[in-house]
């Protein structure tokens, strides 16, 4: 195939990080490519109509979770602090929290920086008297936030169920940069999946009309675009599978066909069948939940679900560690 001509210097513009990953993730076996750089603005858009879809349940229940416990945290975490989340606001499920929260400001973390000033302008607009300062940043690391939250007690909020695309190890280095982010003190709002029957967890990773698959193949669609790449993108198919030892939903681009193509000029090249593992979404069973927490460096201190089990909210403090029980 013949490589792309490069325009307007878009190659030098690409984020390292996104070419490290996808260059490495492409030569590994098996292929992978780690699932936050599915967040440009237009995965972003997607993931936010996947969220509206009939066949994804997290959002509907974790949102109907959070309006039923939010006066509980309210009463538990005080009122005044700084409502640091990890991603960009949700435009249904942070406004419940800033509501009945009072926080003193608001500062959302996200690596996709059209789609965090699109989201807090939003927000800004509901809350036109509370502070906002985003931070574009990779925060699965440690963020120094900004000064003028610098002193304020935090409860970071971090809904969605996002922790479960991390593999174990990643999901406890997330915790554990959140914590060293917030500081000792800091209480954390943090959504949780629940382990249920495949036919409820596949379809909502498969959904009829097709929207998935389009926030799957979109990865490739950024690849061709920002790293000069001329991945045959209609050779390729979206695929959802359960993974019952690992409880975790796995997505992959398939290929359909044989297929060779270039990335920031290496070549690849795949058969039929080959896949590129995308995203791991894990299910927790609460005692699950509250181990990963305590990993992590939190201590559980308030757990919720729905009436059918499906979901869970837990609320977590940052106490001092100590070496022994």
């Amino acid at each position: 195939m013949l490589k792309p001509e490069i325009e307007d210097g878009q190659a030098s513009l690409a984020d390292p990080a996104f070419r490290a990953d996808v260059v490495s993730g492409l030569a590994r076996r098996p292929r992978a490519i780690p699932a936050r750089w599915f967040y440009d603005r237009r995965g972003s858009e997607l993931f936010e109509q996947i969220t509206d879809l009939p066949e994804y349940y997290p959002t509907r229940t974790e949102t109907a979770i959070l309006e039923t416990i939010c006066s509980e945290v309210t009463e538990r975490v005080g009122k005044g602090r700084a409502v640091v989340e990890f991603g960009s606001g949700s435009s249904t499920k942070t406004p419940i929290l800033l509501r009945c929260a009072d926080p003193s400001a608001y500062v959302p973390i996200d690596i996709s920086g059209d789609f965090l000033r699109a989201s807090t302008r939003v927000l800004a607009e509901r809350f036109p008297d509370l502070s906002m300062y985003p931070v574009e940043a990779d925060f699965m690391r440690p963020i120094a936030l900004p000064a003028a939250v610098a002193d304020s007690p935090k409860l970071g909020f971090f809904p969605g169920s996002t922790i479960g695309n991390m593999t174990p190890l990643m999901a406890t280095d997330l915790l554990r940069a959140m914590r060293a982010s917030l500081g000792e003190g800091a209480m954390l709002l943090i959504g949780m999946d629940r382990i249920k029957a495949a036919d409820v967890l596949v379809p909502a990773y498969d959904d009829a009309a097709g929207v998935t698959a389009a926030f799957n193949l979109n990865l490739l669609e950024r690849i061709n675009r920002e790293l000069c790449g001329d991945v045959p993108v209609a050779a390729f198919r979206h695929k959802a599978v359960w993974n019952d030892d690992r409880a975790r939903i796995e997505m992959h681009l398939e290929a359909t066909r044989d297929v060779d193509f270039t990335v920031d000029g290496r070549p690849f090249a795949m058969a039929a069948g080959d896949t590129i593992h995308t995203e791991n979404s894990h299910k927790y069973g609460a005692r699950d939940a509250r181990i990963l927490l305590r990993a992590g460096g939190w201590t559980p201190v308030a757990e919720w679900t729905d009436p059918d089990g499906l979901f869970g909210v837990y609320l977590a403090e940052a106490q001092a560690e100590r070496p022994a029980p």
